[in-house]
């Protein structure tokens, strides 16, 4: 499976990209059907496969109309093609529905939520490696995408529908694999935006970063038991949140400086500076809470190592890939705006968000809890209810 998705990365030929994704779908879920008697295994494996097929059906069609249009096979000949628009926006939105499928983006996540049967190694490197072929898909066909703001626009929707479900259901998880999957899907919905934001190599700069990190919670996920956990409190006190906000906004500066963005820019790349904002708040709130001068160094100190980090990452990436020119940032509309304002405000709302053990939450928001937590839920063949239905 590692080969061929090496050979799919590495691929210019559209026959051989689209051989190579097959097959390496093909291989995953065979790694996912590891017990065939198990039935919930096997329905795992079966509703991967249709999702990949469905997949597979989408990118074939779009290389297929490349390749009547151009006459081409290679894809960085066809880049450099003109095509008609219309069939650039068919092209781009088969593209995206490929990527969607293959990302599990909403609607097409339940694949995903629904492979917790496989071993955790295999888990580990389903969420390190293939769930983020659809982050490295639209990347390759980059410059044809960024020649068409409608599409860019839906694909940056799209990524922040499923942003914020996915962190949504993840807070909602009573199991670590169900924690991290959904996770999973989150932390695509953030890469499939930012390619909608025109920032390819931000999106691919995650892409490498997410693989890293959430292979390692897979793999270590068998000692969160015993784990110790932190009680952070929530909601914080006015003055430990401004105290945050403040190392947030050293953290955006630090951002900007090391990925020489403008920090005041009317283009997309101030979201990844909004974002840097969001992140090293959120990142310093436990480190400056109490009266302690040192713990608000501490957190301003935080907050600009991870700024300049994350800075660093993007503008190295950027870099590498600048002879490909990737990185257009688009002009700001209502819908980035709008996208940024749903996560704020529900950044906003789950730190601030009242105690239920010392107020009762309105009925509106409990029923709305219980549709979430069951939309978040496996498919139901997938699920082993009882012992008797595992017998190895």
């Amino acid at each position: 499976m590692v080969t061929t998705v090496i050979v799919m990365v590495s691929a210019d030929n559209i026959f051989l990209l689209w051989s190579a994704w097959v097959i390496s779908n093909v291989f995953l879920t065979r790694l996912m059907l590891h017990k065939a008697e198990w039935k919930a295994a096997k329905a795992s494996a079966v509703l991967a496969q249709k999702n990949f097929a469905l997949g597979a059906l989408f990118l074939g069609t779009a290389l297929m109309i490349l390749y009547n249009l151009t006459g081409e096979t290679s894809i960085q000949t066809i880049l450099t093609k003109p095509l008609n628009s219309e069939w650039q926006a068919v092209v781009g939105l088969l593209l995206l529905m490929a990527a969607m499928s293959q990302s599990a983006l909403w609607p097409f996540h339940k694949w995903l939520t629904s492979s917790l049967n496989s071993p955790t190694p295999v888990s580990a490197i389903m969420h390190a490696g293939l769930v983020n072929g659809g982050g490295f898909l639209l990347a390759r066909f980059a410059p044809m995408l960024l020649g068409q703001p409608q599409i860019l626009n839906l694909i940056f929707i799209m990524g922040i529908v499923t942003a914020l479900l996915g962190t949504l259901w993840k807070l909602m998880q009573s199991d670590v694999k169900r924690m991290l999957a959904c996770s999973t899907m989150g932390q695509m919905g953030f890469m499939i935006a930012q390619c909608g934001l025109g920032l390819f190599p931000a999106a691919v700069a995650h892409l490498c970063w997410h693989g890293l990190f959430k292979a390692y919670l897979f793999l270590s996920s068998g000692s969160a038991a015993k784990e110790k956990r932190l009680d952070l409190d929530y909601p914080p006190s006015f003055k430990d949140f401004a105290k945050a906000l403040f190392c947030g906004v050293l953290a955006a500066a630090t951002f900007s400086i090391t990925s020489e963005k403008h920090l005041l820019v009317a283009d997309t790349s101030l979201f990844l500076t909004f974002l840097s904002l969001i992140a090293g708040t959120q990142f310093a709130l436990p480190i400056v809470r109490g009266q302690s001068g040192i713990k608000f160094l501490a957190g301003a100190g935080a907050g600009i190592l991870m700024g300049a980090f994350y800075g660093l990452n993007v503008y190295i990436i950027e870099w590498v890939l600048a002879p490909l020119h990737l990185s257009i940032p688009q002009p700001l509309n209502f819908v980035h705006f709008t996208g940024g304002g749903l996560l704020f405000v529900s950044w906003l709302y789950m730190l601030f968000m009242p105690d239920p053990n010392k107020r009762a939450l309105p009925e509106w928001l409990l029923k709305g809890y219980v549709k979430m937590l069951n939309a978040s839920q496996p498919h139901r063949k997938t699920i082993t209810a009882n012992r008797n239905e595992y017998q190895f």
